[in-house]
């Protein structure tokens, strides 16, 4: 069967700079010459030479030995698609992987492939963002090369009315692959933080493009706080990292990929099971899903309650204080009272 060609979008990395990484990453215990890399991957040693000054000046830790070539002084932290595609095999995620070293915002390009007709399962990626954001249009911290900035295209057969559950479905996946690295429970507030200590480190943003009875296509944006080693002094109240936290670098290419392995298999058993297994898992992970004091403010009011669990949509459920019964928070921010 015949692949649909990916799209050619300006700004990617050049995937010969993706091949001379990976060769280096998979050959990281020996010295390879510049005839060699030149070779493989299809450019002059010339080219590899200023190739290699360009990885230096990201960071990456490339070592030259007069006359016999490059090798890896350390793994490299870099989130290029053949470092990635292997270790996705079975995955729809493993196919068309658009890796940037700087872009404004990974959603608008996701965004962007929905659009042009891009197939279910692309995944966008920046080492930094320019313009990153978060729900309702807020700016997104994105420092280069310590988080994960990172946006799925997905052509769910759903009705819009479901597309809440989409970001729970990130949430678990997110809380999950991150669980795995702490010596605490990551919890979930909703819609769309996970937190660490009441503190937020990763945060979802779902946008789509739909028609009353269908979706034609959603991005689901993820954003992790990974190996930065502080907040901003307005942040630091509410924000942190998972270095932070646990006090050691995290590998930001294992915690992705395990996220987007949680992300596939929770997304697989929402279309075969419907919302029931993912709203019981929300319900166990999840400290505002009952019983939570909040505060919600919405776009025409704020009001407090306590969180009565969540609608057959993904909806909240509040039991507000005020006497007016229970109310659907249908969007907002939910903080603890």
């Amino acid at each position: 069967m015949a692949t649909k060609r990916m799209a050619s979008l300006p700004g990617t990395t050049d995937r010969r700079i993706d091949a001379l990484l990976t060769l280096l990453a998979e050959n990281s215990t020996i010295v390879i010459s510049g005839a060699k890399i030149a070779k493989e991957i299809g450019v002059t040693r010339q080219q590899v030479w200023r190739w290699v000054q360009t990885l230096r000046e990201l960071g990456v830790r490339v070592q030259g030995h007069p006359r016999t070539g490059y090798h890896l002084a350390r793994m490299p932290d870099i989130l290029v698609p053949q470092m990635l595609s292997h270790r996705l095999y079975g995955t729809p995620f493993a196919r068309r992987i658009y890796h940037f070293f700087k872009t404004e915002s990974t959603n608008t390009i996701a965004l962007q492939l929905g659009e042009q007709g891009e197939p279910h399962g692309a995944v966008v990626l920046a080492e930094e963002q320019t313009a990153g954001r978060g729900r309702a249009g807020r700016a997104w911290l994105s420092e280069k090369s310590s988080g994960i900035h990172c946006s799925v295209l997905l052509r769910p057969t759903i009705p819009p009315a479901h597309a809440p559950l989409l970001t729970l479905v990130a949430g678990l996946a997110a809380r999950d692959a991150a669980a795995a690295e702490l010596d605490v429970v990551p919890d979930i507030r909703w819609p769309n933080d996970v937190l660490i200590r009441g503190r937020k480190f990763c945060g979802i943003l779902t946008e789509m493009h739909a028609e009353p009875d269908r979706i034609h296509y959603a991005v689901i944006g993820i954003g992790i706080n990974v190996n930065q080693s502080k907040m901003p002094a307005e942040l630091s109240p509410i924000a942190t990292s998972l270095r932070m936290q646990t006090g050691k670098s995290q590998s930001r290419l294992e915690l992705l990929v395990r996220l987007l392995r949680s992300l596939d298999r929770y997304y697989n058993q929402f279309l075969a099971e419907g919302a029931p297994p993912i709203l019981r898992r929300f319900a166990e992970v999840s400290s505002y899903f009952q019983g939570k004091r909040v505060k919600i403010s919405t776009a025409t009011e704020t009001f407090t309650g306590t969180t009565a669990g969540l609608e057959p949509s993904g909806v909240l459920r509040v039991e507000r204080d005020d006497g007016r019964g229970i109310e659907p928070v249908i969007s907002g921010d939910v903080a603890e009272a």
